[in-house]
């Protein structure tokens, strides 16, 4: 059976969930949590998204994304290497840390994002970690950082609580906690947000969204998720912003570069810093800086990197 393609648009809306290779937990320490917490955030800016909420669970996590431009595949692939990576490395480990491909159901709108982000905020208490009075009380998500006030610029609530009508003060976060316990302590409520459907990774909106999303990606495993040309031209805008700002910073042009071909320490120092700032491929990095091959490029940018430690 074909591999079934991410559907990808800009503005796009996702609750994203994987679980650790064969259930493995994933952030049984704080320390893991943190080191997540701090990927997603750069893979946030890194890629432009905009972080609604998550949750790292002790064998899990979710989030509720959106993505400005088309490029969830790239980020999330970011993402969880990079993750995976700091996970082994600590451990003095190797192996897959994900049991596989990552769910992406889509969200409709702002009104359907209220929902999975009220369902992320209340995993901890389904899970039993804490009472249904103390969701703010888990550290290893959104919802303790919006009700202390101290939460970086890619975490934001504004669509969602705007929604709900809500201000980004004390006295609205408090009835936000409120109606949470609310949530938690009627199956009722929770069965009218169709937590249920949220669980198990269903797209979340009115039932004439959802039929009107099958139609029109009907073909899903035959079809890319935007015209070629159009997600290339996007991918390749960003990359060349990267490179620009990188020679900005270091005070060179293209015409430097083009005149001085090879790996000198700076053409390195750039080539780094635009793969960081896009994630933009090796190979298109060293073609643009005329650096060589795209395996050189990428040794001499992991020992430079460590030169730096």
């Amino acid at each position: 059976m074909a591999r079934r393609l991410r559907i990808q648009f800009p503005g796009a809306i996702y609750h994203i969930i994987n679980r650790g290779n064969y259930r493995r937990e994933l952030f049984a320490t704080a320390g893991a949590a943190k080191s997540f917490e701090r990927s997603l955030g750069e893979a946030a800016v890194r890629f432009g998204w905009q972080v609604h909420g998550f949750a790292a669970m002790r064998n899990h996590f979710h989030l509720a994304v959106t993505t400005p431009v088309p490029n969830l595949d790239d980020g999330m692939h970011w993402l969880q290497t990079t993750f995976a990576l700091r996970f082994n490395r600590f451990r003095s480990e190797c192996g897959h840390l994900f049991q596989g491909r990552y769910q992406s159901p889509l969200i409709q709108n702002a009104a359907a994002l209220v929902r999975v982000v009220d369902y992320i905020h209340l995993n901890p208490v389904r899970a039993g970690i804490v009472g249904a009075g103390q969701s703010a009380e888990f550290r290893r998500g959104s919802l303790a950082r919006f009700v202390e006030g101290q939460r970086p610029g890619w975490l934001s609530p504004a669509a969602w609580l705007g929604e709900l009508r809500l201000a980004d003060s004390r006295e609205g976060w408090s009835r936000y906690l409120e109606r949470l316990a609310g949530i938690a302590g009627d199956p009722a409520a929770q069965e009218a947000l169709r937590f249920d459907e949220i669980a198990r990774g269903h797209p979340i909106g009115t039932p004439a969204w959802k039929e009107s999303l099958a139609r029109e990606h009907r073909h899903r495993a035959l079809e890319v998720d935007l015209p070629h040309d159009e997600t290339s031209a996007l991918k390749e805008a960003r990359w060349n912003d990267a490179l620009d700002a990188a020679l900005s910073a270091h005070q060179k042009t293209r015409q430097d570069v083009a005149a001085i071909p090879g790996r000198p320490a700076w053409k390195v120092a750039i080539a780094a810093r635009v793969r960081n700032l896009s994630g933009a491929p090796y190979s298109w990095i060293g073609e643009k800086l005329h650096m060589g091959p795209a395996l050189a490029l990428r040794v001499a940018v992991w020992r430079a990197g460590r030169g730096n430690m």
